[in-house]
């Protein structure tokens, strides 16, 4: 049987895979500061799970619904968890925003269907599964990102900026130290900001395998969030950096 497991750099090249569609070898090699051969085995084991596809001097992202399937049984347990913390902070009757995600997803999936909550989602996946729950949905307008299946741009950012939220539920493909919250697509980013304008609270989902990564995109500092719901708090200086900031950790 296959190991489903993957160590943190592995997730971190997936969630590459996600938001770029390619990676590699040089600019990895770079990043993670690992010799050649180790990050060809990550790719190796990647492929062997269908997450990516080798190519000469890197990787592309195996295909839509890979990344739609396949990738949220990747640390599954932990994803749960998070999603059930993150659902307990709704309160009966409130407006919230989920952007796009494998964990964000598992939000969603615990949010009690009798609430008269309503969501505000700009992604496909997540308002499909809102539908076959009966839970009230407002999804945004814009351009398709096929590879995450979110609505983005200038029709997406309009219409949130007209919405007064209690709460936004964001993912994040990296937090660090130097630059906070990050995302690897400039107009995912775009849109976590506007979000974050909107609400009287943001909360950020992340798994313990986002601590220390960094992408090109910021969309939030460390004390721009309200809290961060993870399967495992951070240690070591990012730790000691958020006891500096008003920013919460939920984790089980």
């Amino acid at each position: 049987m296959t190991d489903m497991r993957l160590n943190r750099r592995q997730q971190q090249i997936v969630d590459l895979l996600t938001g770029d569609g390619e990676v590699k070898l040089a600019a990895l090699k770079e990043r993670f500061d690992v010799v050649e051969m180790t990050l060809r085995r990550d790719l190796e084991k990647l492929e062997r799970l269908g997450l990516a596809r080798r190519t000469f001097g890197g990787a592309i992202a195996h295909g839509r619904d890979i990344e739609l399937h396949e990738r949220y049984a990747v640390m599954l347990a932990e994803k749960t968890r998070i999603g059930r913390i993150a659902a307990a902070l709704v309160l009966p009757g409130e407006s919230i925003f989920v952007d796009g995600g494998s964990t964000t997803l598992q939000l969603v999936r615990h949010l009690p269907a009798d609430a008269g909550i309503t969501v505000v989602t700009n992604a496909l996946n997540i308002a499909g599964e809102l539908q076959q729950r009966g839970i009230s949905t407002i999804v945004t307008g814009g351009v398709l990102v096929e590879r995450t299946s979110t609505l983005v741009g200038p029709a997406a950012v309009a219409m949130l900026s007209g919405m007064a939220l209690d709460r936004a539920f964001l993912g994040t493909t990296g937090c660090n130290l130097r630059h906070g919250f990050c995302n690897s697509n400039m107009h995912e980013a775009e849109l976590k900001r506007t979000a974050i304008r909107q609400a009287a609270e943001t909360n950020v989902l992340l798994d313990h395998t986002k601590f220390g990564a960094r992408d090109l995109f910021t969309f939030a500092a460390l004390d721009g969030v309200a809290r961060i719901v993870c399967d495992r708090a951070p240690d070591g200086e990012l730790a000691e950096a958020i006891r500096e900031t008003p920013l919460q950790i939920a984790a089980d």
